[in-house]
């Protein structure tokens, strides 16, 4: 087992070595050092000692959950910015959509698409003609007679001679 007084040493080197560093390469103002260095220092406490152990998200509210549904944007919970598609941003961040849902509490049917971005891609996919089946009809259409040459063809004969 380590001993608390040695972690603490430790911390205070380590905090000291980096400030030092920082110092080194700019500008700082002599007022402003020992609240840098306790800084640094809680930040190391706080990596080394507590950083294993992470509060996992709370789940989200009901009240939370609407609110986060609108018609044009999708709240994210993870950052809480406006997304026209969840997915996307889910992707970058390394979730599912099911992890996500999962996650915070959501129930399976929550939408990772905005409702009008959604009408937006249904009806430039309609206007494109996607989706349609092509119609097979029983009898193709019957094809209409060829218009009649003005001129009777003329048959050439074989003249002896």
């Amino acid at each position: 087992m380590t001993r608390p007084d040695g972690d603490k040493s430790r911390f205070v080197a380590l905090a000291s070595e980096i400030v030092s560093a920082y110092v080194s390469h700019n500008h700082v103002q002599s007022a402003d050092l020992p609240k840098l260095l306790n800084d640094i220092h809680g930040a190391i406490q706080g990596v080394c000692a507590g950083g294993a152990t992470a509060a996992a998200p709370s789940k989200a509210t009901a009240h939370e959950v609407r609110r986060s549904v609108t018609p044009d944007f999708l709240i994210s919970f993870e950052d809480g910015k406006p997304y026209k598609t969840l997915r996307r941003h889910l992707t970058l961040r390394g979730l599912t959509p099911e992890a996500y849902r999962a996650k915070w509490g959501l129930d399976p049917d929550y939408p990772m698409t905005a409702q009008s971005y959604s009408a937006q891609r249904s009806q430039l996919a309609r206007s494109l003609g996607l989706g349609q089946q092509r119609r097979k009809s029983a009898a193709p259409p019957a094809p209409e007679p060829a218009p009649q040459a003005a001129r009777k063809r003329t048959v050439r004969r074989k003249e002896d001679a």
